[in-house]
């Protein structure tokens, strides 16, 4: 063993033993949709009063509402800024979040009012311009003067209870030393009326409502008030109507007016069969994939899958060590990027294949260091485009999708050290073993395989009917667009603003059945589908939680009961906007893979790349169309990462492509565009393969969502691996003929690599 694979080897044990004691020592930070609970989000506007909802201001409002949220008892809550002027709030645990949106729903300022007059109806015209007419909080109506006090002016509020004093609760209030001086002129003002008349009373005014009015006591002298920058609120309260106003007075300093624009609940039951669904397409996938790499390559298909099981300890380390947040369609990136290590172990082995055959007396361990050179550059950049569109998820994307964008992040970069780092120490181990070294065929690598050897053979001239191919895809994409004209988008309420319920009977229901009681209870245009596991999903316009109630019973009355497990609540506005940014996405995620193309290759390869991406995801989204599956942002998630798969198959082509050109003088480009796609087929074969079985376990094993989510993959990469060889590289060949790519006066090399003996050759 070289003295250089011995430190590789104790590197890579050393960082896999830092990583089991990571995982062994940190729990991970589940999302709601895994544990289960409510998250909101809330939009933060100017206040009337001309307070600016900047970040600044929001963060104090976060404060506010964080005090509102403890006061509730919610387990390990989590309030954070979103952007400037957006607030999320995640409420573990919590399945009914009505008393939470009620409470964080109080969002206007809480302002104290002397009563003036009493009023005969809520619709009667006040006495001045400045003064208005509410109902008071003991079902009377009152005129109110303007506010004498802001919310902000109140320190603290609390229930407390005087057993000397009887049974009954009291709510105290602090002001700072400007509130508590008004608090003492107003009721000294209020004192000078006799008891019983209602100009001797307050009104403690929240969000246009009052929700306390009580008179000064009688022991309070006239112009004199109550000092002392606090006072106490009687009223026979219970110790639970105590609590309530204290913390609706308390929270009611919010700087600025909120509303709630997005409000999901998933039920901890669909968490859980989630979370084992993943795990199981996981280790079905990790098997099957095995399984094929082992009988494709042999020896060092083996240890490649080996390595690859470190693959799980790497991300998931990774994934706690940084404390980021496992969400559903995270755990679909973990699964995803398993066929990401894969291809890059293809990518090398290939190579090292090549290597092998052209020069099979310089020893199995030159052609595996050889191959690992030269499928450097190809695995960089096709991994750099996979990250591009993880990262645009993670800016763009917004709830359990963002989490995707995390986690494929993690997943890439955990491939990239479980393929290059680990598994090469390991193969490199093994092809130096003396038993194997007499064995070359062991390897798997001692011939270029059957696939290589027939084309090699056949030598079918494909860019010679180029026009045909462009014409097949010309023909596909029309088909596509008709999908989207005719059909329509199934557009999620992500996209389009709306409520969307899901639900578990009792009894097994059908569609139909559900529909009609769907209907019958009121609601003839909400869309009823059959969800996973005999759930059934209902999405409907904008409703209120009274409506709400009347759809899980008539669901109930269908199906013997109803057990709700699903809600999301999405406004208008935030689902047009979330739709704009999807577009956005898409365009950033074309331009920005186009750029990065045009630089490692050259314009007018990145240009054919991104028509070919666009083809790619245009014609899986008129599948959709078609099969009337959702639009939604599970689906952006599937769309981004097809363009990152597309994109790597082409990446190898183009790669291939560029080195005959430039390493040859007299070929044609058409012809060294034929022979690069004909040389690179038995990888994008066995890569293909191999990223299959993942998302095929994952359609069959990983829930409603990650269903879809697995079958537009499949899609992608059944169109993505044909586009790459049929679409990209014609495309690439006509604009040679106008914009030639010149050739390299001289051919770049990879690093010279140490033979069998340890000398450079």
């Amino acid at each position: 063993m070289s003295r250089g694979v011995l430190v590789r080897l104790l590197l890579v044990i050393g960082l896999l033993g830092g990583c089991a004691a990571l995982a062994l020592n940190k729990e991970p930070r589940l999302g709601l949709d895994l544990r289960g609970g409510t998250q909101i989000t809330l939009q933060a506007k100017d206040s009337p009063s001309g307070v600016e909802a900047n970040a600044d201001n929001v963060d104090k409002a976060v404060g506010v509402l964080r005090g509102r949220v403890d006061a509730l008892g919610i387990a390990e809550p989590t309030l954070v800024r979103s952007g400037e002027n957006r607030i999320l709030v995640e409420l573990p645990d919590v399945q009914d979040p009505r008393q939470a949106v009620e409470v964080l729903g109080r969002t206007a300022q809480l302002t104290i009012h002397p009563v003036v007059a009493s009023a005969a109806s809520a619709d009667a015209e006040p006495s001045k311009p400045d003064n208005q007419v509410l109902t008071s909080d003991n079902g009377d109506f009152i005129e109110i003067g303007p506010t004498r006090i802001e919310g902000s002016r109140i320190k603290g509020a609390d229930a407390r209870n005087d057993p000397s004093r009887g049974v009954d609760w009291t709510v105290n209030i602090d002001f700072d030393g400007t509130g508590g001086s008004a608090w003492e002129e107003m009721t000294g003002e209020a004192a000078c009326n006799q008891p019983g008349d209602p100009k001797r009373r307050v009104a403690i005014v929240l969000d246009g409502e009052v929700i306390s009015s009580p008179p000064v006591a009688e022991t309070v002298v006239c112009d004199v008030g109550i000092g002392g920058n606090g006072t106490e609120i009687t009223g026979g309260f219970t110790v639970d109507q105590a609590k309530d106003l204290a913390l609706l007075i308390e929270g009611g300093a919010l700087p600025l007016p909120v509303e709630v624009i997005e409000n999901r609940t998933v039920g901890p039951t669909l968490g859980e069969e989630a979370i084992e669904a993943s795990w199981k397409a996981a280790v079905l996938g990790l098997i099957l994939t095995a399984l094929f790499i082992t009988v494709i390559y042999r020896l060092v298909g083996f240890v490649a899958t080996v390595a690859l099981t470190s693959y799980a300890l790497l991300a998931y380390a990774i994934l706690v060590g940084l404390g980021s947040t496992l969400t559903l369609p995270g755990l679909a990136g973990f699964v995803l990027a398993i066929g990401l290590a894969i291809d890059a172990n293809v990518l090398v082995f290939e190579r090292a294949r090549e290597e092998y055959a052209e020069h099979p007396s310089a020893g199995m361990k030159r052609a595996l260091m050889v191959g690992f050179n030269k499928a450097w550059t190809a695995i960089i950049d096709s991994n750099v485009t996979t990250l591009l569109a993880a990262a645009l998820l993670f800016l763009l994307a917004s709830g359990p999708v963002k989490g995707f964008g995390v986690t494929l992040s993690i997943g890439v970069v955990a491939s990239m050290i479980s393929a290059l780092v680990i598994a090469r120490v390991l193969t490199e181990l093994t092809v130096q073993l003396p038993f194997v070294r007499r064995r070359p065929k062991l390897t798997g690598l001692a011939d270029v395989g059957r696939v290589r050897l027939w084309l090699e053979e056949r030598n079918p001239d494909l860019m010679s009917r180029r026009r045909t191919w462009l014409g097949l895809s010309g023909a596909l994409v029309v088909i596509a667009l008709l999908g989207m004209v005719t059909q329509g988008l199934n557009l999620g309420v992500e996209f389009t603003g709306g409520r969307q319920l899901e639900y578990t009977t009792a009894e097994k229901i059908s569609v139909d059945r559900a529909r009609e009681a769907v209907t019958d209870a009121g609601f003839p245009t909400a869309t009823v589908q059959a969800a996973d596991d005999d759930k059934i999903s209902v999405r409907t316009g904008k409703i209120d939680d009274t409506e709400k109630d009347r759809i899980r019973e008539a669901i109930a009355e269908a199906g013997g009961d109803a057990t709700q497990v699903r809600d999301e609540s999405i406004s208008a506005s935030l689902g047009k906007e979330l739709r704009n940014k999807a577009l956005l996405a898409f365009g950033i995620a074309l331009l920005a893979q186009m750029v990065y193309l045009g630089i490692r290759f050259k314009w007018t390869f990145g240009l054919s790349a991104v028509l070919t991406m666009f083809h790619d995801v245009v014609i899986v989204t008129g599948a959709f169309a078609w099969l009337g599956k959702p639009i939604d942002g599970i689906y952006l998630a599937a769309a981004l990462t097809i363009i990152g798969l597309s994109v790597n198959d082409t990446v190898v082509v183009f790669d291939r492509v560029r080195e005959r050109w430039q390493g040859s003088s007299e070929e044609k480009f058409t012809e060294a565009a034929n022979k690069a796609c004909l040389e690179t087929t038995p990888r994008t074969i066995n890569t293909g393969l191999g990223a299959m079985f993942i998302l095929a376990a994952l359609a069959i094993l990983g829930g409603d969502s990650l269903q879809d989510f697995a079958i537009a993959l499949l899609l992608g990469l059944f169109i993505g691996t044909y586009s790459s060889v049929f679409v990209a590289t014609p495309l690439a060949s006509y604009l040679q003929e106008r914009w030639p790519m010149p050739r390299a006066t001289k051919v770049k090399r990879g690093p010279r690599a140490p033979d069998d003996s340890g000398a450079v050759i």
